[in-house]
Parts: C-alpha cells; structure tokens; sequence
C-alpha cells in the first residue's frame, strides 16, 4: 500500500488532503510542524509528500522538501498554498515537486495528478492549470463518488465509535476527515454537521444528536447506544466537559491508522513504536516549562 506524509499546521487542512489520499486507498501519517514532519521522514519510508507552502519550524515548505531530499527521502513531493505565486511555484520546482496545488486542493485534480504522473520523474513543475483543461473527466469523478459512497459506512463508524466511546479527539479526527472529503466531493450537508461535531468534540463535547442527524444524511443506521457512560464522559448533549479533557488534547497528533490496520508482522511493529514515539515526544514537549 502507497503512503503518504501531510504536513500542515492546520488541522483542517490536514484532513482535507488525508481524506482525499485514504478514499483512494493510500495510507497517511501527519505532521503539524517540521520537526515532526522530520522524524517521521527519518522513522517511515513514505512514497507521497504532501506539504503546506508555510510550515512551522522550516523557512518553507519547499526549504524542508529540500531538506527531507538531502537526508534521503524518495517520495514525490507536492505542495499546496492558497495563494501559489509565482515565487512559491519556483520555490516548489526547485525543490523537486510535482506540481504546486491550489488550496483547497481539487479531488479530482489532485488524485488525477498521482495516478497519471505518479510513475513518471517530473522534468517540470505541471502547471495546475493545463491539468483542469486535460486531466480532470466524467469518468474520474464518477470513480471518486463511487469510492466515496463504499468508504461513507465505515467514515461513520468511526465517528460513531468516537462519540459512544466518550473519545473526543478520536471523535474529532474522524470528522475532520469525513467533512474534507464531503465538502469537495458535493455533499455540503454531511460536511457542515461533520465539521460542528468536530468543533463540539475539540470543546469536549460528545454531540450524539448531531451524530444521529449525520446518520440520517448519510443514509447509515446508527445502532442503538449503549447509555453506560464512563467516568468523566459527557452526559448526552447537554454540553458538560470531559474530565480527561486535557489529557486528550496532549495526545500527539498523529493519524497512521490506516497503514498500522493494514500491516503484518515486523512492518506494523516498525510504525506503531514509530507512532508511540511521537506521541510521547509530542506530549513531552507540550509539557515542557516555558522558558
């Protein structure tokens, strides 16, 4: 399975291009600062590098592509900003990137782009533009809706699971994701009750009514809950925080989920310590004293 590397301060951002990368199958981890986006580089051997034109920690994006070239990484490199100016373009071009993507990134421009370049080393920057006017078709947009609609039960369930469990930051990151995806691929009512849910999780709120109203918009059954509440949990929607809230949000984040699921043997015990090694690192420095 390829896999790819997402590296944004913003989270939202983030899910955004991971969602698109894991409805075509790709396994993603994520880095929010170069720091991490280094280490990770150093633990995995990932085939994608996704990064934000401004990334903190780095002069630019482009500046640590070059950096994680230098110390050896293979992958294809892309990077997207909202505003891809000429210098942010020669910047990414010299920096070997495939192309230098608008935010927020195209679906079909984007998953077009890695299947039609993706074998091929690049002799240029591909302009965005020429790929809207030759690469982007019916045929492609019919796949993505085709993957999204067999990937919608299993985006839920993982939202579900986050809300039942009391797991804001798990409930957090799986609606991130399903409001990225949702939003660029036409179905603006799934995005907006995703995105309040994941608001409401960052507060420490567990919206089980907002849950159930996706359900229904996305056509899914939601089985009946099991009201035993842990410790510390929310009480239905009525708004009261976690107790672990917290301890929660010092969790590193990190999403490489999808490729540990899909490991066996020495290859899933290489990425989980390389997960728990990040999160334990995350949360030491986020307890550092300030100096």
């Amino acid at each position: 399975m390829l896999t790819a590397l997402v590296i944004d301060e913003s989270r939202t951002a983030r899910a955004q291009v991971t969602g698109l990368l894991e409805l075509a199958g790709w396994g993603v981890h994520e880095a929010g600062d170069a720091e991490d986006a280094r280490w990770l580089n150093a633990s995995l051997a990932v085939d994608l590098v996704v990064t934000a034109a401004t990334v903190l920690g780095a002069p630019s994006g482009a500046a640590l592509l070059t950096e994680l070239r230098t110390a050896g990484s293979t992958a294809r490199f892309l990077v997207v900003t909202p505003e891809p100016t000429a210098e942010v373009r020669a910047a990414a071009a010299a920096a070997g990137a495939l192309a230098c993507l608008p935010a927020p990134v195209d679906a079909r421009l984007l998953l077009d782009l890695l299947a039609r370049r993706g074998t091929t080393p690049p002799t240029a920057l591909v302009d965005a533009e020429d790929l809207h006017d030759a690469d982007r078709d019916d045929e492609l947009a019919d796949r993505l809706q085709a993957m999204y609609d067999a990937a919608l039960p299993g985006r839920f369930s993982a939202i579900d699971r986050g809300a039942r469990a009391g797991d804001p930051q798990a409930l957090a990151d799986a609606a991130f994701t399903l409001a990225g995806t949702s939003g660029q691929l036409g179905h603006p009512d799934v995005a907006d009750v995703c995105q309040a849910i994941a608001a409401d999780a960052r507060r420490g709120v567990l919206a089980h009514s907002r849950v159930s109203e996706l359900a229904g918009l996305a056509g899914v059954d939601r089985r009946v809950a099991d009201r035993r509440r842990a410790p510390g949990a929310v009480h239905g929607d009525r708004g009261e925080p976690r107790g672990t809230r917290d301890r929660r949000l010092d969790q590193a984040d990190r999403r490489g989920r999808s490729v540990a699921d899909r490991s066996t043997g020495a290859a899933m015990d290489v990425l989980e310590q390389a997960a728990d090694a990040a999160a334990g690192r995350l949360a030491a420095r986020r307890h550092r004293p300030a100096t």
